[in-house]
C-alpha cells in the first residue's frame, strides 16, 4: 500500500491571520471559525508562524488580579491596583498576532507523511500544523483531530 500523504487529510484552503490583527480580531476569528489555531502569514502569504488557543490563554493569563482586602465582606482594593489592572487588561487587548504567536511553529509540506506530521505534532508538543508549497506559502493546515480521524478509518 503506498504511503499516504498530509494532502489526502488537510484543510485547504485555510484561513490566515496577518501579523497586525489584534488579539481581541484574532480571538474572535477562532471562536467564529470554531478552530484551535490559525496560520499567521505575511502579505504574500508566507508562514511567519501560528497563533493558536493556547497563546491565547497565555495572553490573558499574564493580566494579574489586583490585591484587594475583604473586610466585613467589602470588598476593598489596594491603592493603585485598579489602574494596573485596567493598563494591563488594555495592553493585551491592544496586543498584536505578531507579539503572541509561536514564530518558531513547525511546518510541513503536503508531500510529506502523515506519520511524519503525526511524529512532529507529538515531538513539538503542537495541535497544529501549516502545510507549505516549496515558497513557504500557507497552502493548508492539519489539525491533531485529522489525524485521528484517519488512523480511524483506516484501522
Amino acid at each position: 500500500m503506498p504511503t499516504r500523504t498530509v494532502r489526502e487529510i488537510m484543510s485547504s484552503p485555510v484561513a490566515t491571520l496577518a501579523p497586525d490583527v489584534t488579539v481581541a480580531a484574532a480571538a474572535d476569528q477562532l471562536s467564529e471559525r470554531r478552530v484551535g489555531a490559525m496560520p499567521v502569514v505575511d502579505a504574500a502569504g508566507k508562514l511567519l508562524g501560528v497563533l493558536s488557543d493556547d497563546d491565547l490563554l497565555v495572553a490573558d493569563g499574564n493580566v494579574h488580579v489586583p490585591t484587594i482586602l475583604y473586610v466585613l465582606g467589602a470588598v476593598i482594593p489596594l491603592p493603585g491596583q485598579m489602574k494596573h489592572l485596567e493598563e494591563e487588561l488594555h495592553k493585551v487587548a491592544g496586543s498584536t498576532v505578531g507579539e503572541i504567536m509561536d514564530a518558531d511553529a513547525p511546518s510541513v509540506t503536503a508531500d510529506a507523511t502523515i506519520q511524519e506530521a503525526a511524529t512532529l505534532m507529538h515531538d513539538k508538543g503542537v495541535t497544529h500544523l501549516p502545510v507549505v508549497d516549496a515558497d513557504h506559502k500557507v497552502i493548508g493546515i492539519v489539525a491533531r483531530g485529522d489525524v485521528v480521524r484517519f488512523i480511524a478509518l483506516t484501522t
